[in-house]
């Protein structure tokens, strides 16, 4: 039965735009069709700026948030998919701690939570966009004017990404447009920092690291032993080689699998196996964290930041210990504030071995409180999400499986799994925390968390495509493969 809280959204539900589900089966052709049109509609957004928007001057607070929003500043797309991400975060928190009851098994109430959510983040897009324009973020003492237009034009980007992502949930695509969009902004950002002619011809070569590879081979000017590593956060050869090791060693813990054999109750000498991941939670923690360090810079700049409000000389020794902060060069697309102390400066990772090798300190405590982060949330995550022993063990129960050689009962199945899971939750953040930080710390191609979050959403996508291939060559494997 529908809770109180899908029936106070079920108004909104009814008058959401919506697309259909389709009613025929869908080829993989056509859904590689749909991806490469949503992905493309989607990059096109991210490359018309916003009208009425002066940036130079301004100060993006958002810079922190910018890798796991997959946004762009200035452009349509500058809430990114923050609203959707927050939304599903809160839906699902709601959802696996009980507070609101929806019963998953009943298609009305998978439809309306789904719904639920989709007016959950239409609500935070208008409050988003709202939040953006009169915190200042393009600018002080624009008109009434120019304000509805921007808003207009961020709420009609909105919608459109939603539904974007929408239609690749509903199955005309492949996977989500949540992760479609971090895995091409990441994907940009690191083609970006290979192959960008930007500065060619200077004593340092051009920004892309390739193109400064090849570039050293004809100027006599610039020595190709300096692009090892080049200082002002440029990409260098030692941030490709990290880039390309962090992935292949984070493809091979995704592939790293505990496993507990099962048998099925009803017939005998049937088996099968659970498998657990290394990476039982994967990235998630990781995400986790630096959403919430990202919310923690960004209010912190707001109160702390050099143009604060609440500065003077009274208060500026208790804003100090929360931070301090240096603004990056101007540029085109306005600046950010850089923490240089205070307890924002031991939350943001160390960018290069040069601010590693300045502030060791700095370094370990961050990477402390990181691992720890990591760790406990990642546990939170599991408790919520549906993958602790007692899900689990409950799971296994009804599908009519029990562990060979130990009674058919969910409490002992769960202590069997509770040998396994916990320490596979701190394995993997550690083992995350570990990579992200290394990622920032030896200047690899792109953030370490964006870095993460791209090669787990590359691999999902392999697993998915492979799938898909094989169903569209062996129709009959379809239900065994989980595509119906």
């Amino acid at each position: 039965m529908t809770g109180k809280f899908l029936k106070f959204f079920s108004p909104f539900v009814r008058v959401m735009p919506e697309l259909k589900q389709p009613q025929r089966e869908v080829s993989f052709k056509e859904k590689i069709i749909w991806t490469a049109v949503v992905l493309i509609i989607y990059l096109i957004l991210s490359n018309i700026p916003l009208y009425g928007v002066e940036l130079e001057k301004t100060t993006d607070y958002y810079y922190w948030l910018r890798v796991i929003l997959a946004s762009q500043r200035g452009t349509l797309t500058e809430l990114g998919i923050g609203p959707i991400v927050t939304a599903g975060l809160v839906m699902q928190l709601l959802l696996g701690s009980k507070i609101i009851n929806v019963d998953m098994s009943d298609p009305y109430d998978r439809a309306m939570f789904s719904g639920s959510q989709k007016v959950m983040a239409m609500i935070l897009t208008v409050f988003n966009a709202l939040a953006y324009i009169w915190g200042g973020a393009f600018g002080e003492g624009l008109g009434i004017a120019t304000q509805a237009f921007l808003f207009l034009q961020l709420l009609f980007a909105g919608v459109v990404i939603i539904l974007l992502d929408e239609l690749l949930q509903k199955g005309w695509g492949l996977g989500s447009g949540v992760s479609l969009f971090i895995a091409a902004g990441v994907a940009g950002q690191i083609f970006w920092n290979c192959f960008s002619f930007v500065g060619l011809n200077t004593p340092q070569g051009a920004r892309g690291i390739v193109v400064a590879l090849f570039e050293s081979f004809t100027n006599p000017d610039l020595d190709t032993g300096s692009l090892v590593y080049r200082g002002g956060q440029l990409p260098s050869m030692l941030g490709g080689i990290t880039t390309l090791i962090i992935f292949v060693i984070v493809i091979w813990l995704e592939s790293t699998r505990v496993e507990i054999p099962l048998t099925y109750r009803g017939y005998r000498g049937f088996k099968g196996k659970y498998p657990m991941k290394l990476l039982y939670v994967s990235n998630i923690p990781v995400i986790l964290v630096n959403a919430l360090y990202a919310n923690f810079l960004f209010f912190g700049q707001l109160l702390a930041g050099p143009e604060s409000a609440l500065r003077n000389p009274s208060t500026n020794f208790w804003l100090n210990l929360l931070g301090t902060f240096d603004p990056s060069p101007e540029t085109a697309q306005g600046n950010y504030l850089i923490p240089t102390g205070g307890l924002l400066y031991y939350l943001s990772p160390p960018q290069g071995i040069e601010a590693v090798l300045n502030d060791p300190l700095r370094a370990v405590i961050y990477l402390a409180i990181f691992i720890f982060l990591c760790v406990m949330l990642g546990r939170l995550w599991v408790e919520v999400s549906g993958l602790a022993p007692r899900d689990i063990a409950g799971q296994i129960i009804d599908s009519g499986m029990q562990v060979p050689g130990f009674r058919s009962s969910e409490r002992i199945i769960e202590r069997i799994l509770k040998r396994y899971i916990p320490t596979l939750v701190i394995l993997n953040g550690i083992i995350i925390a570990g990579m992200s930080f290394f990622a920032d710390s030896l200047g690899a191609l792109t953030s370490g968390t964006g870095l993460l979050i791209a090669i787990g959403i590359v691999h999902q996508y392999s697993e998915t495509i492979a799938k898909e291939a094989a169903a569209m060559q062996y129709p009959g494997m379809r239900s065994f493969l989980g595509l119906d």
